[in-house]
C-alpha cells in the first residue's frame, strides 16, 4: 500500500486497521491470535458446560424434591378422598352398628386429606392450574363433610332422607358440584378435580424428567472443537519448530480432555440413574396408584349401590366398568396386569401385585354372593357379606388387595429415590469441575503460546 508523504516530507502514520494486519501477518501476531482463538474456545466451551449442568441439575432436583412427591400427593390426595367417601359409606349402611373404627379411619381421610393439600399448596406458584385445583378442593371439603354429618344424623334417627344426603355428597365427590356449576375448577366432582391435579403434577415430572435427561449438545459440540483445535495448533507448531511437547499447551489439552469426558460421563450416568428411577420407580408408581384408585372406585360403587336400595342401577354399572379396568374381564388384564409386567424383574414388586391380584378375584366372588342376596330381596344378608364383621366379607378382601398394593408402592417409591439420588448426584460438583478445568486450560494455552512468543524477543 503506498503511503502518502505528510506535508514536511515525514510519511503519514499507518491506519489501525492497516497496522493490524501487519501485525497478524508476522508470526508473533499469528501465535497471539491463534492464543485468543483459543482461549476463546475453551472459555465458552467451560461457560456452556457449566450452564447446562446447572439447568439439568436443577431439573434432577425438582424431580427428586417436588414434581415426584408432588405427584405422589396428588394421587394420595385422591386415595384419601375416595377412601373417605367409601368409608362414610361403609359407616351408613352399619347405622347404629358403625364401628369405632369406621367413624376414626373417615376422620383420618378427610385429615390426610386436608394436609396433603395444605402441603401442595405452599410446595405449588399461587397462578398455576395446580393451585387453582387446590383451591377447588380447600372449598368442597368443608361442604362435603357437613353433608355427610347430615346424612349420619338423619340416619342414626331412622329417616330416609339420610341416604339422600349421603348420594348428594357422593355426587359432590364424585362427579359434580352443584353448587358452582359454571366454575371451571369448582364445577367438577371432588375427584375429578384430585384427577387434574394429579395430571397437571405428572406432566410436571415428566418435563422436570425431560430436562434433567436432556445430552448437553452445545457443550459437547464447543468441547469437542476446542479440543480438536488445540491438539491441531500443536502438531502443526511442533512441525514448524520441530519441537514434540509445549508444556502449556500440553496442559491445556489435558485439562480439556478432562472436562469433556467428565461432562460427559456425568451426564450419561445421571440420563441412566433417571431412567432407572423412571422405569424401576415412578413408572410402576404411577400404575399402582392406579390401580389403588379403581380399587376405590369399585369399592365405593359396591357400597352406594347397597345404600341406593335399587332406586338406581349406575352404582352397579360403575362397578362392573372399573373392575374390567382394574383386572380386564377375565380378572388376568388391566391396570393390575399391566402394574404386573412393570414390575417385571422386580421379586417383591412381582410378589405384591400378584397377591393383590389373588385378593381382586376373591373380591370379584365375594361381591357375586352379595349381589345376589340382594337381588333376591335379602339386604341384610347383601350388607353382611359386604361390610360384616367375618373375615369373608369383600370389605375384607378389598384391604387384603389394599395392602398389597400400598406395600408395592412404598417398595417401587424407595427405588425411585435411591436411583433418583444416585442420578442427581452424578451432576454433583460437575458445573464447578468443570469450570475450573476450564480456566486451567485456557491458563496453559496462554503460557504456552506465550513462552513461544518469549522466544520472539
Amino acid at each position: 500500500m503506498t503511503v502518502t508523504p505528510a506535508p514536511g516530507g515525514a510519511p503519514a502514520p499507518a491506519r489501525p486497521r492497516t497496522r493490524l494486519l501487519r501485525a497478524l501477518g508476522t508470526p508473533p501476531g499469528r501465535l497471539r491470535l491463534a492464543g485468543l482463538v483459543l482461549a476463546g474456545l475453551v472459555l465458552a466451551f467451560g461457560v456452556t458446560a457449566g450452564w447446562q449442568t446447572v439447568r439439568r441439575a436443577q431439573s434432577a432436583d425438582a424431580v427428586v424434591e417436588r414434581s415426584q412427591p408432588l405427584s405422589q400427593d396428588a394421587a394420595e390426595i385422591y386415595r384419601s378422598l375416595a377412601d373417605a367417601d367409601t368409608t362414610a359409606a361403609t359407616g351408613f349402611l352399619l347405622a347404629g352398628g358403625e364401628p369405632q373404627s369406621v367413624r376414626r379411619r373417615y376422620e383420618q381421610d378427610l385429615d390426610r386429606a386436608s394436609q396433603l393439600l395444605a402441603r401442595a399448596a405452599a410446595r405449588t406458584t399461587a397462578s398455576s392450574d395446580s393451585q387453582r385445583w387446590l383451591s377447588a378442593l380447600n372449598e368442597q371439603l368443608p361442604v362435603y363433610a357437613g353433608l355427610v354429618e347430615t346424612a349420619r344424623s338423619y340416619n342414626r334417627q331412622g329417616l330416609p332422607l339420610g341416604g339422600a344426603y349421603l348420594r348428594f355428597a357422593s355426587t359432590l365427590m364424585q362427579q359434580q358440584d352443584q353448587l358452582h356449576p359454571d366454575d371451571p375448577y369448582r364445577a367438577h366432582g371432588m375427584l375429578a378435580a384430585a384427577q387434574k391435579l394429579y395430571e397437571a403434577q405428572t406432566g410436571q415430572l415428566r418435563r422436570d424428567y425431560t430436562g434433567a435427561r436432556a445430552v448437553p449438545w452445545a457443550a459437547a459440540v464447543l468441547g469437542t472443537l476446542a479440543l480438536g483445535a488445540l491438539v491441531r495448533f500443536q502438531i502443526g507448531l511442533s512441525r514448524r519448530t520441530n519441537r514434540v511437547f509445549n508444556p502449556g499447551l500440553l496442559a491445556a489439552s489435558a485439562a480439556t480432555a478432562a472436562a469433556l469426558l467428565w461432562l460427559l460421563a456425568g451426564h450419561g450416568a445421571a440420563r441412566d440413574d433417571l431412567a432407572d428411577s423412571d422405569r424401576h420407580g415412578a413408572a410402576p408408581l404411577r400404575m399402582l396408584d392406579q390401580a389403588r384408585i379403581q380399587a376405590l372406585q369399585c369399592r365405593g360403587a359396591e357400597n352406594l349401590n347397597l345404600v341406593a336400595r335399587g332406586s338406581t342401577t349406575q352404582y352397579a354399572e360403575r362397578w362392573d366398568s372399573v373392575t374390567r379396568q382394574l383386572a380386564g374381564s377375565d380378572g388376568s388384564g388391566g391396570t393390575l396386569a399391566d402394574s404386573l409386567r412393570l414390575a417385571a424383574g422386580d421379586t417383591e414388586g412381582t410378589a405384591r401385585v400378584r397377591a393383590a391380584t389373588a385378593d381382586f378375584r376373591s373380591w370379584d366372588k365375594l361381591h357375586g354372593t352379595a349381589a345376589a342376596s340382594s337381588d333376591d330381596g335379602d339386604y341384610q344378608a347383601a350388607v353382611d357379606a359386604t361390610v360384616g364383621q367375618g373375615a369373608a366379607t369383600t370389605d375384607r378382601a378389598f384391604e387384603r388387595m389394599d395392602h398389597e398394593l400400598a406395600a408395592a408402592a412404598a417398595h417401587e417409591q424407595r427405588d425411585f429415590e435411591a436411583a433418583a439420588d444416585h442420578g442427581r448426584g452424578a451432576l454433583s460438583g460437575l458445573a464447578a469441575g468443570t469450570g475450573v478445568l476450564a480456566v486451567l486450560a485456557t491458563a496453559g494455552a496462554l503460557l504456552g503460546i506465550g513462552r513461544r512468543l518469549a522466544e520472539y524477543q
